[in-house]
């Protein structure tokens, strides 16, 4: 079937697409590198004649228009699933917003919970010939948001990489109502980082020697994780598979030098599988229409009995803080939004019930505050109002550039103990005289030398 006069007659100006949303309306701006450009230029023009319009939307990679008005406050609110450093920036001024909840339940919360969304805004793949346009490496949520829209406005961008996942990839010209073809700019980058550093360095090593051949990888965001990462890629590591939230560079280069076939996978195999992808243009080529890669909705990729299915899966992700109980905070520092919940949780528990499996949070012992003091990332108690992403009871290794402790089934003072052993030796006694204060610190321990 030709769909090019029925595109033609969708084809409208990105003015046109947002002529009708009004005060008050719910929009969703699409995911990421999903988020609507000259869509969201047409709105910002439109925006200082409306007030309370509420949009959803996550993982900003580069300032949105309507950010960009008078007063935007006063206008609307962004509401984000996930925090990019300019949502993270712009939460002071009023009109940003975190929404928690876990990543891999917002299909059904899509599905289930959400009253009708008036227009839907996002990016999208150039038309194929069956009259699909795919959501490029943004699969996450789409489709199901998609179910719940009065409107569904595409803004086509032709450098929109095309990501193959057999289900949840696409929306059909039959359900879209208006078509506006974008500049056509590149896809936004997300830096991979700089060099490892030294701390980097040492943590990747401690994890790199726990990962066996055929094991199945999952990586967070950050230096860390990409640490590991390019440390994977070096190695004598082989038959790895990908089964990941997201997609980031160092999956590249563990692929290019030969350590991804999948054959080890119990399902998917053979294929790298993630919810969505965000990196640098090495990324977005090497996932455009390869067959190898597959994009899935989050509820798919994100399920922790599918994740527990997975033999020797091996999950690695960041934390900002982590407490003597074992408590990891990887969203907040106190009452200072960062990122989001995301689906550490689902793979941190995932992995562990894995045959062979383990989950890894990975931090530097110390940081540096704004003040230029170095301060300890492993706490007596996290700080207040810090939300727990992971809770004591589901925290599996943790790993410094001090060493690994495994605290799975310790008790209070064990895991005080563990957690003090990989802590900066600067702050090694004032750890244990808060954990003596706190009644979690055994007299046996009192002989250790740390």
């Amino acid at each position: 079937m030709d769909y090019s006069k029925e595109y033609q007659s969708k084809l409208c100006s990105a003015q046109e697409a947002v002529a009708d949303i009004k005060s008050g309306d719910w929009v969703d701006y699409g995911f990421c590198t999903g988020t609507p450009v000259v869509l969201d230029a047409a709105l910002a023009q439109r925006m200082p004649s409306l007030e309370n319009v509420n949009i959803r939307g996550a993982i900003l990679m580069q300032v949105p228009e309507i950010f960009k008005i008078e007063s935007p406050e006063k206008h609307f609110t962004w509401n984000s699933w996930h925090m990019s450093g300019i949502e993270r920036r712009a939460i002071k001024q009023g009109f940003v917003y975190y929404s928690p909840i876990r990543f891999s339940e917002l299909p059904r919360y899509y599905r289930e919970n959400v009253a009708d969304i008036d227009v839907a805004l996002f990016q999208v793949a150039p038309m194929d010939q069956f009259g699909y346009f795919n959501f490029g490496p943004n699969a996450t949520y789409m489709a199901d948001m998609c179910t719940r829209a009065k409107k569904i406005v595409v803004e086509v961008n032709e450098n929109m990489p095309r990501t193959l996942g057999g289900f949840s990839d696409s929306i059909h010209i039959s359900q879209v109502d208006c078509i506006v073809e974008g500049n056509n700019d590149p896809i936004n980058e997300m830096p991979a980082g700089g060099p490892a550093t030294e701390v980097d360095q040492k943590v990747a090593e401690l994890i790199v020697n726990e990962i066996p051949d055929g094991a199945c990888l999952q990586l967070g965001i950050g230096g860390m994780p990409n640490a590991v990462g390019s440390l994977i890629a070096k190695s004598d590591l082989k038959h790895l598979g990908i089964h990941t939230e997201m997609y980031v560079d160092a999956f590249v280069d563990i692929a290019k030098a030969g350590k991804i076939d999948g054959s080890h996978k119990n399902f998917d195999k053979g294929r790298q599988t993630f919810a969505f992808g965000a990196g640098t243009k090495k990324l977005y080529d090497y996932i455009n229409d390869n067959p190898e890669c597959m994009s899935a909705p989050v509820d798919y990729v994100n399920d922790i009995h599918r994740i527990s299915c997975l033999d020797n899966f091996i999950s690695i992700n960041n934390t900002v803080d982590i407490d003597l109980f074992g408590q990891v905070s990887a969203e907040t520092s106190g009452i200072k939004q960062i990122s989001g919940a995301g689906g550490q949780l689902d793979f941190v528990m995932g992995a562990y019930l894995s045959k062979g499996g383990k989950s890894f949070i990975c931090c530097s012992s110390t940081f540096k505050g704004k003040d230029g003091t170095v301060q300890s990332r492993i706490l007596p108690t996290l700080h207040p109002g810090s939300a727990v992403t992971d809770t004591r009871a589901n925290t599996h290794y943790v790993v410094t550039e001090y060493g690994m402790v495994n605290l799975k089934g310790l008790s209070t003072w064990q895991r005080a103990e563990a957690l003090i052993s990989i802590a900066h030796p600067q702050f090694q006694q004032q750890l244990i005289d808060e954990a003596e204060k706190m009644h979690i610190w055994n007299a046996a321990n009192a002989h250790l030398n740390f």
